[in-house]
């Protein structure tokens, strides 16, 4: 793999069971022990209710960026190998979780693959994953030309958690 160039991957993260935070920040922690990866920033927290069933807790999500050597479908592999250590079981559609990992971009790629969208097909759409994202790049170019900024959503009933993300 060494011969592989550094591509800049963003990635979604959130959580609303077994602390939240803490599940983020161990994710955090395993994606920074990989020699794939490099550079790793991590936004702030945020708060926010869940998009499927009403009756489970609030979600924690943020957002990191890194450089990675991994091409799009071993890193997948990886960031599903952090899920299941930290318990993840997919229970319902769009419900609780321990973790979840999504890739959001991954370079200038568009891929659509049967178990990998590139970029992630919801991504626009939940204020969630952008606000971070400008949070940590205020001037995104999402791989078809259009720049992140110019796809601003309603905060709504997002919520920035004070600096717990050290």
């Amino acid at each position: 793999m060494t011969d592989l160039n550094w591509e800049t991957v963003w990635v979604g993260m959130g959580s609303n069971l077994n602390q939240p935070i803490k599940q983020l920040l161990s994710a955090k922690s395993c994606l920074e022990q990989s020699e794939e990866i490099r550079a790793l920033r991590l936004s702030s927290f945020y708060q926010s209710k869940p998009l499927g069933p009403q009756d489970q807790p609030d979600f924690v999500n943020a957002v990191c960026t890194f450089e990675t050597q991994l091409n799009p479908l071993d890193l997948l592999q990886f960031l599903q190998s952090i899920e299941h250590k930290q318990g993840r079981q997919r229970l319902r559609h769009w419900g609780e979780r321990t973790l979840d990992l999504d890739i959001l971009l991954y370079g200038n790629r568009v891929e659509n693959l049967p178990q990998l969208t590139i970029p992630h097909i919801e991504m626009l759409n939940r204020a969630f994953v952008v606000y971070p994202m400008l949070e940590l790049e205020s001037t995104i170019i999402l791989p078809t030309g259009e720049t992140l900024k110019s796809k601003t959503l309603p905060t709504n009933d997002l919520v920035r958690l004070d600096s717990i993300n050290e």
